[in-house]
């Protein structure tokens, strides 16, 4: 073997050890994160598509998420999201959404997913004008009976 060889040897080996990524992320290229990822991606079409009963289908029944308040009364639940989705959906026009997922830590049953969420939509009854958001957010997932579904984070 030549002294050349030799110091190739050692990067190739490490490259072959190296963790396998999701092309064009840094995310680990595993079956649980690429089920998240999916389960994301039919969250996003979901809104975009204002369809409560594919939304409902992806949470869990211990989902509970309290927008960001104190008050109890504008939380949501397993029971009462289709019920508010319902509601909200028909006063939306043209909803977009984006996901940019930068990371996707599991512990055993449960993940996190951090996400760049970037939406814009109309309120044709409030405003001619185009409302959107963008924000850092976490959505939290609990696999149960083998499948992942969210916990909070929508």
């Amino acid at each position: 073997m030549t002294f050349r060889a030799l110091l190739v040897l050692p990067l190739l080996l490490a490259a072959a050890c190296a963790t396998r990524r999701i092309p064009g992320t840094e995310l680990p290229d595993t079956e649980d994160t690429r089920a998240i990822l999916a389960i994301m991606e039919r969250y996003r079409t979901a809104i975009e598509a204002r369809d409560a009963k594919a939304i409902q289908a992806l949470v869990s029944q211990d989902f509970k998420e309290d927008a960001g308040t104190e008050t109890p009364d504008d939380d949501l639940t397993y029971a009462n999201l289709p019920e508010r989705l319902a509601n909200a959906f028909p006063k939306l026009d043209s909803p977009k959404v984006e996901m940019n997922v930068r990371r996707v830590d599991i512990q055993d049953e449960v993940a996190t997913a951090i996400y760049y969420w970037n939406a814009s939509w109309r309120l044709p009854s409030l405003t001619t004008r185009a409302q959107s958001d963008s924000e850092l957010e976490q959505m939290v997932f609990k696999k149960i009976n083998g499948e992942w579904k969210i916990v909070s984070g929508i």
